[in-house]
């Protein structure tokens, strides 16, 4: 084996350990804080116990109508068939005219449910919840205002009790309504609007200002609206931060992009705001495998230019410290995004509706499209840089799927069909090596005499080494690293791809019930340890990945080179090495990499044995360029030796 290729291999293990626990561990730099539109506290998403006291500066007298409920309501509604597309469960509350909870109908938190089970709203997969913060639970579509529009309400608009309608038919409601006056001469509307004839994951949102009493021209006003507070994260994978803050905005120099703010549950930065080239196009949450993004309608021109920023907020968990004192530093478990919309209030006597969509579905690249296009740069965004590769590898795995049936053995065809694409070019770099460790046996004799003659001068001995190297064209083929370099894109683009590829959740192979998860084969209830991760089951791929790779590198040839010999039995530890630190990751990766290590011992056990490289020693034609590269080390070698004798001899 060449000496090279023993010192590369090492370093690219290096790089892919390194770089999964930097995907891992490392969060997106903070983004620059911009002067914040909002005004409100914190923790303007909880409900406190008693009503807040009125602004400062309010109205003199009341103007126009009061329009409240008497007391907190919470309705439930289920929208669309339990299990077909587009079905789901949401929850209102009044308080604050708030969306407090959403589960989707046709996604569930368990693979192979019965039918009663998939019939109870239970086992759907909730995308919203509420979350106990100092203040009280979290809610979302909270309306909050800011400084141009204090004057508007006499006490937080997310606090108020707004009152409640059902849109259309109690048995089947086309959407719900609330409505509050809180006596400034303005009435707030917001309307959540059903569609489950269009079997789509969205749900319809509209924000209403009447003015009733308020004397003046039209004027523009700012307010804060909390689209989703809070997403519960989809799975416990280590390598993928949720929940996360999303917003998507025009790039300078054209197109868009998604910014994407994972939690801190340290809670170092509490909030802060997103740069962005341009209005937002889209604000919202997003876990693993779902997202809630606010958009204008679009046929709604004047909705979208009320969108004229976006922010973040952590939330502190209280329930989770409370569970766990010794973690209770570490409980900033939620973030929230913030939306910053320039309304108009009309002038007396009118009033002005702006229309918006709610996307809350998966992160399915088709179904995101079809909703919006730009919503299509969430998987981008997750791919992160391998985002070419790793796409192409998903569709050949959807097109390997829709042959097999079955996501585990689309992975081994893949591999397999990698292993072919390679096999040419791994064929050559077989045959150049092998004819490589042929000549090297041959001049191994004259190698050792020359140790023996110069053992004292080193120097010379590299010197006159390189010359007998460079007499017999005995240089390492320049080939025999490129099989594995090619192969390295593909496992870093399976990496990306198999952490958050949507068709692979709940996709069940022999006895993993998730190729996006470890195996998960025993329970053992243990703790976290350091670099392994979590002890909570045993995963029985990773060892077998082990026992392969060690497999493989057992049937390598042994070189000729000593040190390269060396070298080769230090790379017996990196399987083990490799083994820990992704003992925790997707199982679809780990069948991989068996599947690979499975066809390279095929390959030395059969394949080499039955046709086994051309070993002939070839003449050589010319120096080629490794011959050139080392004449002219040599070369500068001599020229060295040759201006440091002549200093020498100038100084006595």
């Amino acid at each position: 084996m060449d000496k090279r290729l023993l010192i590369v291999l090492p370093l690219c293990l290096v790089i892919i350990l390194g770089w999964s626990l930097f995907m891992a561990k490392v969060r997106p730099p903070p983004p620059r804080v911009q002067a914040p539109v909002s005004t409100q506290p914190a923790e303007r998403t909880s409900t406190p116990a008693p009503q807040v006291p009125a602004p400062s500066q309010p109205p003199a007298e009341t103007l126009g109508a009061v329009v409240r409920a008497e007391k907190e309501e919470l309705r439930k509604f289920t929208v669309g068939k339990p299990g077909e597309r587009g079905s789901y469960e949401a929850e209102f509350s009044n308080r604050g005219g708030a969306l407090v909870g959403l589960r989707l109908g046709d996604y569930f938190d368990k693979a192979n449910l019965g039918g009663a089970e998939r019939a109870d709203s239970a086992h759907w997969t909730r995308l919203v919840k509420q979350v106990e913060t100092a203040r009280g639970l979290t809610r979302s579509f909270l309306l909050g205002t800011s400084v141009s529009s204090r004057d508007l309400a006499r006490a937080p608009l997310e606090d108020e009790l707004w009152t409640l309608r059902v849109l259309g038919d109690e048995q089947s409601p086309t959407g719900v309504e609330f409505k509050l006056a809180p006596g400034t001469g303005v009435v707030f509307t917001k309307r959540f609007l059903f569609h489950p004839e269009q079997h789509e994951h969205q749900l319809g949102f509209e924000l209403e200002l009447e003015n009733t009493a308020r004397e003046g021209p039209e004027a523009r006003v700012e307010f804060v609206l909390t689209p989703i507070a809070c997403m519960p994260a989809e799975s416990a994978d280590q390598y993928y931060a949720e929940p996360q803050a999303v917003v998507c905005a025009p790039k300078a120099e054209g197109g868009a992009e998604v910014i994407s703010r994972p939690h801190d549950d340290t809670g170092r930065q509490i909030e802060g705001t997103f740069t962005l080239a341009g209005a937002p196009l889209y604000v919202g949450m997003q876990n693993k495998y779902f997202a809630t993004l606010l958009r204008a309608a679009g046929s709604d021109k004047d909705a979208r230019a009320t969108l004229s920023g976006a922010s973040w907020r952590l939330l502190r968990d209280e329930e989770f410290a409370r569970a766990h004192p010794a973690d209770a530093a570490k409980a900033w478990k939620q973030i929230v995004t913030e939306l910053q919309l320039e309304l108009v209030l009309p002038a007396k006597g009118q009033k002005k509706t702006w229309s918006y969509t709610l996307y809350a579905g998966p992160k399915e690249r088709e179904q995101l499209a079809a909703a919006f296009p730009e919503h299509a740069l969430l998987s981008k965004n997750d791919l992160g840089f391998f985002n070419a590769i790793a796409s192409v590898l998903l569709w050949v795995l959807g097109f390997l799927h829709k042959l097999a049936g079955n996501w585990g053995v689309s992975i081994i065809l893949l591999t397999i069909l990698v292993r072919a694409i390679l096999f040419p070019i791994n064929r050559r770099s077989q045959t150049a090596m092998s004819r490589y460790q042929t000549k090297m046996k041959r001049i191994q004799p004259k190698i050792d005499e020359l140790k023996k003659r110069y053992a004292d001068d080193k120097a010379k001995l590299n010197q006159e080494q390189a010359k007998l190297l460079q007499a017999e064209g005995a240089f390492p083929p320049l080939g025999g690293c490129l099989p594995m370099f090619l192969q390295i894109p593909v496992f870093f683009g399976l990496f990306a791809a198999l952490r958050v590829a949507f068709d692979l959740r709940q996709a069940q192979f022999l006895w993993i019930p998730d190729l996006s998860l470890p195996d998960h084969t025993l329970p053992l209830g243990w703790g976290t340890v350091p670099i392994l991760g979590s002890l909570a089951y045993l995963n029985i791929l990773p060892p077998l990945m082990i026992a392969m790779w060690i497999w493989q590198q057992r049937g390598m040839p042994m070189p000729a080179d000593e040190q390269a010999a060396k070298m080769q039995k230090m790379m017996m530890w990196m399987p083990i090495v490799m083994g820990v630190f992704l003992y925790n990751y997707a199982a679809g990766l780990s069948l991989y990499m068996i599947t690979q290590s499975g066809l390279g011992v095929f390959e030395q056990k059969f394949i080499k044995k039955h046709w086994p490289p051309d070993s002939t020693e070839q003449t050589p034609k010319g120096p080629g360029m490794i011959g050139k590269m080392m004449a002219r080390a040599q070369a500068a070698q001599v020229e060295a030796e040759r201006l440091k004798r002549q200093r020498d001899s100038q100084r006595r």
